[in-house]
């Protein structure tokens, strides 16, 4: 990115500056936009754009795997949600099925929504204990 681009320099400081909370946000943003932009691309035939961007939602979904902390029974519901989101947009990309890729996005868009009103409780309930001190 060049330096000259406030745009790009924007975006580097938000990623460097945000919490990990937000940050999981970004990466599920990242995850629904990246299948949104394959379904496109398959509806338009184009399927160079479509396999790169079912790749970039597989890595995503990759680093969402290699975080998860397995001592908690959530991080093991979310290894296999994770790994059916992955092999699905695997037979997607081998089928070049648009409709896999809207069962994953649909589930993609369940948990970025979920996490958001998770972060928005986590950031009331903190707001609360700070005012009651």
């Amino acid at each position: 990115m060049p330096i000259n681009n406030p745009y790009g320099q924007y975006k580097e400081n938000s990623i460097n500056t945000a919490s990990h909370e937000d940050l999981t946000l970004m990466l599920y943003n990242g995850l629904v936009k990246f299948l949104m932009q394959a379904q496109m691309a398959l509806e338009e035939k184009n399927i160079e754009k479509a396999n790169t961007s079912i790749i970039k939602a597989q890595n995503i979904i990759i680093e969402f795997r290699e975080t998860l902390d397995m001592k908690y029974d959530i991080a093991q519901q979310l290894e296999l949600i994770y790994d059916y989101m992955y092999r699905e947009l695997l037979n997607a990309n081998l089928k070049k099925d648009a409709s896999i890729i809207e069962a994953v996005l649909n589930l993609a868009k369940d948990l970025r929504d979920t996490w958001e009103k998770a972060i928005r409780i986590a950031r009331q309930q903190n707001r609360q204990v700070q005012m009651a001190k």
